[in-house]
């Protein structure tokens, strides 16, 4: 071999090596990262129109949870529908193994049997939660969210809520594992719940 040929070999292994140390320093950062959501989300109790309902109940599934209201005018019902299409697009199978779950933040507006029929009218396996309005603050904080009721003195609802519009997705094991940013497409959500199945 000339050393012509000698050098090209050892600046190839040179460059193999590097490269796969810059790789191996890649994977060492991206595991460093610390999860964004692991001191948020946690165990709930809530009541729904059959009763209470505790986010351990659904240990095995993947959950979506939603925070709104239902006299909101349109982002809920964006945010709800792009989640029921999205599901609606996975296979029976899929559908079965996630969770939909609609929590009001407007308590003394909202009863928990029309939440029962505002929420399968978007998919018969979304169910309508709340709570008092204290226990619904403290949860909310608990996720990351936040709501706030504003008056309206022009209004005949009297007042409206500012809410945070995110789908929360939690694993099967009960934790939060990420959020779906409101107005994210029906084919973004759909691959975000294959992704966690």
């Amino acid at each position: 071999m000339s050393m012509r040929a000698k050098l090209a070999y050892l600046l190839c292994l040179l460059i193999f090596f590097v490269a796969g140390l810059w790789a191996a320093s890649q994977d060492f950062w991206q595991a460093e990262k610390p999860n964004p959501y692991a001191t948020l989300g946690g165990e709930f109790t809530l009541n729904s129109a059959n009763g209470e309902v505790k986010l351990s109940d659904y240990k095995g599934k993947l959950v979506a949870l939603y925070f709104g209201f239902m006299s909101c005018p349109d982002v809920c019902p964006t945010a709800l529908s792009s989640l029921a299409a999205a599901m609606r697009s996975l296979d029976k199978a899929q559908q079965s193994q996630i969770q939909p779950l609609f929590i009001s933040v407007d308590p003394a507006r909202d009863t928990l049997e029309n939440m029962a029929a505002y929420t399968t009218y978007f998919h018969p396996s979304m169910l309508g939660l709340s709570g008092d309005l204290p226990y619904l603050e403290q949860l909310t904080r608990q996720y990351g969210a936040y709501f706030r009721h504003i008056p309206m003195e022009d209004s005949a609802l009297g007042y409206t809520v500012d809410h945070t519009s995110r789908i929360y997705l939690i694993d099967r094991e009960g934790k939060l594992i990420t959020t779906i940013p409101h107005a994210t497409s029906v084919t973004d959500i759909s691959a975000q719940l294959q992704q966690y199945l």
